[in-house]
């Protein structure tokens, strides 16, 4: 009987915590060019004579802050997910986990799924809101692997799932017993930061993104593939979601990196801004990360954290993502099954 494979991709992750193993990552990753989308011989020069000669040494510093002896807490948590959802499909399926960035590969994920005889195979990239840098670029790679075979694999994607009820009700529920633990003055969703030229590029309109202060209010055609509108769109969801009342919860963008501009506004100045408004105690949701992994346990967990301290806040509270949880799980399952319907 033909089996159906389901593979979860996610980002990537280093084998380990050495600078080597940092920079073997960093390398794979910024080479990409819908990452860092610059002609080639600037983004080969950014690479290797900026970025490579002295971030991997840094970046495996703050690796080595949330590593445990399972290893990177990114892989083992999607490996956990993998697992649950294996058992919540059943029969009939075969699961995989694969990374766009290092290991274990999506060639190895879909050469597994291959010998295992699926004939149809469902691509589940784990990123909750659309950017080619995440989205597009797995997508692309799928295809790039899929098309030498003589006979091609039928392929489903599960679209982006920034608002649907299963992944706002998950998080809601992660988030539920923090806030009633923590009481918290004020909610932060902070969500990776992307380049603004990459919301621009993603509007087909040209008159749209960033061309005034409610563009993000509501998804239109405009924005329809806009990352940041589609990040406010979460925001909302989920502050109804958790019933949160007007001016108790914003949204900031974290992990910019380089001199262009970013989307804003930034986690990183929101917080001793809120630390300075009186916000004693912050909660801070990561609702871009399904899986806990550097940009949630380091950078804000640690590190925004103690900047928020010292900023004259009390205390800030990292809601844990949403991992291997029960409800992400069966979510997990059913987006997977309607995206062959």
């Amino acid at each position: 009987m033909p089996l159906t494979g389901l593979l979860l991709v996610n980002l990537g992750t280093p084998d380990d915590t050495s600078p080597g193993a940092v920079r073997r990552y960093l390398a794979e990753f910024l080479a990409d060019p819908r990452v860092l989308d610059i002609n080639p011989v600037g983004r080969w020069a950014l690479l290797n004579l900026v970025i490579l000669p002295t971030r991997p040494r840094k970046s495996a510093e703050a690796y080595q802050k949330i590593w445990t002896e399972r290893g990177s807490p990114l892989l083992f948590h999607t490996e956990d997910l993998a697992a649950a959802v294996r058992t919540r499909l059943g029969d009939g399926w075969v699961v995989e986990v694969g990374m766009r960035y290092q290991r274990p590969s999506l060639k190895a994920a879909m050469d597994s799924l291959h010998a295992a005889g699926a004939e149809r195979v469902v691509v589940f990239p784990l990123y909750p809101q659309y950017s080619a840098s995440s989205t597009g670029s797995t997508a692309e790679e799928i295809f790039r692997l899929a098309a030498p075979r003589w006979v091609t694999p039928t392929l489903s994607f599960v679209a982006p799932f920034y608002d649907d009820p299963g992944f706002i009700d998950a998080f809601a529920a992660q988030g539920a017993p923090v806030l009633d633990a923590q009481k918290p003055d004020h909610v932060l969703m902070s969500f990776h930061g992307l380049p603004e030229r990459h919301m621009h590029k993603a509007d087909e309109t040209g008159k749209h993104c960033l061309a005034s202060a409610g563009c993000c209010d509501r998804i239109i055609p405009a924005n329809r593939h806009c990352y940041r509108a589609q990040c406010f769109a979460t925001a909302r969801a989920l502050a109804a979601r958790l019933q949160l009342a007007d001016g108790t919860w914003s949204v900031s963008f974290q992990s910019r990196l380089g001199r262009t501009p970013w989307i804003r506004p930034y986690t990183d100045l929101v917080l001793p801004q809120l630390a300075a408004a009186g916000k004693k105690r912050v909660a801070v949701f990561c609702p871009a990360f399904v899986a806990d992994c550097l940009e949630t346990l380091e950078e804000i967990g640690i590190r925004a954290k103690r900047d928020f301290i010292a900023a004259g806040g009390d205390s800030l509270t990292l809601v844990p993502s949403l991992n291997a949880s029960p409800r992400w799980v069966d979510t997990v399952a059913d987006l997977t099954k309607r995206s062959m319907s």
